[in-house]
């Protein structure tokens, strides 16, 4: 097992992973639906940051319209932000040794 220190593994992994949730921390994704009608901000960390509305969906009257149409936009966010994850891991991993 030569080359294989598991110490200097865990401190790699620990800083890979302080730096990860800094990016998660600062990414930012938007998501919409209903053609723009529903807009959101999420952070990388899955922390919804605003929500905006066209005003003519709220005229309409339709709640539950309105309801569907926000959580597809959340979900949306939430989905590109599990794609940011990834992407972070797939290449982070690449830099440990015997992982990547």
């Amino acid at each position: 097992m030569s080359g294989f220190n598991i110490q200097e593994l865990m401190s790699q992994a620990k800083r890979q992973y302080e730096v990860l949730q800094k990016k998660m921390q600062e990414t930012v994704v938007e998501g919409s639906s209903g053609g723009g009608t529903v807009t959101v901000k999420m952070d990388g960390r899955k922390q919804l940051l605003s929500v905006k509305s066209d005003p003519e969906a709220l005229k309409s009257g339709d709640i539950e319209m309105l309801q569907d149409l926000i959580t597809a936009a959340v979900n949306g966010a939430a989905q590109k932000v599990d794609d940011a994850v990834q992407s972070a891991m797939g290449g982070m991993l690449g830099g440990i040794p015997g992982i990547g």
